[in-house]
């Protein structure tokens, strides 16, 4: 049964923001599984019934490892007062936050309850790593940076010392030296690029949120690294300005996405509903998104 919200929490309720994040879920979570039986095959213990001891991490939490199935997942393991098991994951692997009451036996039964979410958000942190090592762009004359879902080329030495750019040849003319700083190229290109991003996006929430016959109150472009967009209660919405590199049916998609919000504070049906309402191909773009965010976000 929900239980109604102290004072405090209505408060919190009040100025609540939803997020969409770069992956289809976020890149950590927390749940209370209840007590069960201890997993077969959970950690192996040392002759004697001794645990061997553990090796720390720099923070300190304990090191363990689990054998599921033929895999062993390894996590480090810290204690606190929290009242409920949390899970997060990043680019150091799965960390688990217990109470310190909660027995190894019942952490591990949880491990084991959320294995497929556990290895999927594994598998997609180590594909974000390796993209992110990928060589990035080499900022000079002739680079080739993604814009709206197709290669743009860097010229250097515009003309008529303005940065002019020509759909119809693909090109952004840059006035600077053929001989320029590299990061100063890639200052000037960028700037261009969420230059870009304020302007169309400010265009496509102006159309959308006629549609749905909603007004928000701001917007502004963030840099997040884990969000592509962001809604607040109270109208605020935040637009990652790396959504430019994507086709503007991408865009579109997450300038609808938190939109919605504004009708909905959540992701129930209803609100996938509103979404449909005025961006009926919203699971194809959400399937792009959750499916190539690296592709083009380390390039630059």
């Amino acid at each position: 049964m929900q239980k109604s919200p102290t004072p405090q929490h209505a408060a919190a309720l009040d100025n609540r923001q939803l997020d969409l994040p770069l992956f289809a879920e976020p890149g950590s979570m927390s749940s209370s599984p209840s007590p069960s039986a201890p997993t077969p095959g959970a950690s192996q213990r040392s002759p004697g019934g001794q645990q061997p001891a553990l090796p720390l991490a720099p923070d300190g939490s304990k090191l363990r490892s689990l054998a599921i199935g033929s895999r062993t997942l390894h996590y480090a393991l810290k204690r606190s007062a929290r009242r409920s098991i949390g899970f997060a994951i990043d680019s150091t692997g799965l960390t688990i936050t217990a109470p310190r009451w909660v027995t190894l036996a019942d952490i591990e039964t949880a491990i084991t309850e959320k294995q497929r979410w556990i290895f999927t958000k594994l598998i997609e942190w180590q594909t974000r790593v390796e993209q992110r090592a990928l060589p990035k762009v080499d900022w000079k004359d002739g680079a080739e940076v993604p814009y709206l879902g197709q290669p743009v080329r860097v010229k250097l030495g515009a003309p008529q010392g303005m940065l002019a750019f020509s759909a119809q040849d693909a090109a952004l003319q840059v006035p600077l030296p053929l001989q320029a700083d590299p990061q100063q190229i890639k200052d000037r290109v960028q700037g261009w690029l969420q230059g870009e991003a304020k302007r169309l996006f400010g265009e496509r929430l102006a159309i959308y949120a006629e549609k749905l016959g909603v007004n928000y109150r701001a917007y502004a472009l963030s840099s997040a690294a884990t969000r592509w967009g962001s809604c607040s209660s109270d109208g605020k919405i935040r637009l990652n300005w790396r959504l430019i590199h994507f086709p503007l049916s991408i865009i579109d998609y997450v300038v609808a996405h938190e939109l919605a919000h504004l009708r909905e504070m959540n992701h129930s049906p209803r609100f996938w509903q509103t979404v449909e309402s005025i961006f009926p191909e919203f699971r194809e773009a959400r399937q792009t998104l959750k499916s190539h965010p690296p592709e083009l976000l380390p390039t630059l």
